[in-house]
């Protein structure tokens, strides 16, 4: 019986990572993720010392849409979770799952301890599933 191949972060993460600036609006934050057809953004850190902070759908709508604030006038830094849980490529996407239902996070920036080399979510740890 052949043993079972462990599925890694970095196997099934979406390598597409689209970036901000914290200093962005909501609304240019809007314009992107429709654009680049993507539910999150990561953003930038402000200096070498800095988090990376991360933006979603989910922010926009429970701190924007919501509250009747106007997504012109809200910097995309006044609504982004920082710091980041990030996880590496190498780690497996069952350990993953564990730290997201741990966390309540659904997607989490994968980082090779140099840079964002992707961005695991919930969606991509599901399909592993089938």
């Amino acid at each position: 019986m052949a043993a079972k191949k462990v599925v890694k972060a970095g196997d099934v993460m979406t390598k597409n990572v689209v970036y901000i600036d914290g200093s962005a609006t909501v609304g240019e934050a809007v314009k992107t993720m429709l654009e680049k057809k993507v539910s999150a953004l990561i953003v930038n850190s402000r200096n070498a010392d800095d988090a990376f902070g991360i933006v979603t759908r989910k922010d926009v709508v429970n701190k924007i849409v919501a509250q009747g604030k106007d997504p012109k006038e809200v910097k995309v830094h006044e609504i982004m979770s920082k710091p980041l849980i990030t996880v590496s490529p190498g780690l497996s996407v069952k350990y993953c799952a564990r730290l997201f239902a741990k966390t309540g996070i659904r997607r989490a920036p994968v980082f090779d301890g140099k840079k964002i080399v992707g961005v695991l979510s919930n969606s991509d740890i599901f399909k592993t599933v089938a």
